[in-house]
């Protein structure tokens, strides 16, 4: 039983495309192209002065903040089922459950959100059996000074408005 071996012979790179210099030249070319184009065409350029302009062009399928919702009579929907945390890949949901005396059978005392370690994927949207979590809160950014503030807890999460 005799072993086929292929041979595979590379072409040479010629001395311009080993020292890379020319491929950075004309990167550099362009780059300044652009910068003086827009150095002397300032009137075409739009500016958004973000905190005092909102933008007018978000998609509807934009993936703002996480909010919960209420039902008619101002419950939330959440049940404590842990779906939500389980679909999410960053593991950043963390939910505690308790019985209830009312239609459901448990609710969560505790429910939050690490927005730092969140991708914005909204599987856990899409696997909430109740609707109870969405992604429509039309809040553009989180700011804070440090890492407590960008937890979300269960009253931040459902006194957030929904809708654009």
């Amino acid at each position: 039983m005799s072993i086929k071996i292929k041979k595979i012979t590379r072409n040479k790179m010629s001395f311009k495309q080993r020292i890379y210099l020319f491929y950075i030249a004309l990167g550099m070319l362009r780059t300044l192209k652009h910068f003086f184009k827009n150095l002397l065409n300032t009137k075409n350029i739009d500016f958004l002065e973000y905190p005092e302009q909102k933008p007018t062009d978000i998609t509807p399928r934009y993936r703002g903040l996480h909010r919960l919702t209420k039902n008619e009579d101002g419950e939330l929907k959440c049940v404590a089922c842990d779906m939500c945390a389980t679909a999410c890949p960053a593991k950043c949901i963390f939910i505690m459950a308790s019985e209830v005396e009312s239609k459901k059978e448990k609710a969560p005392i505790k429910f939050g959100i690490d927005m730092l370690e969140c991708v914005y994927c909204g599987l856990c949207v899409e696997a909430c059996p109740k609707d109870a979590i969405r992604m429509d809160s039309g809040i553009y950014t989180k700011t804070g000074f440090d890492r407590k503030s960008f937890v979300r807890d269960i009253v931040e999460l459902s006194n957030t408005k929904g809708g654009f």
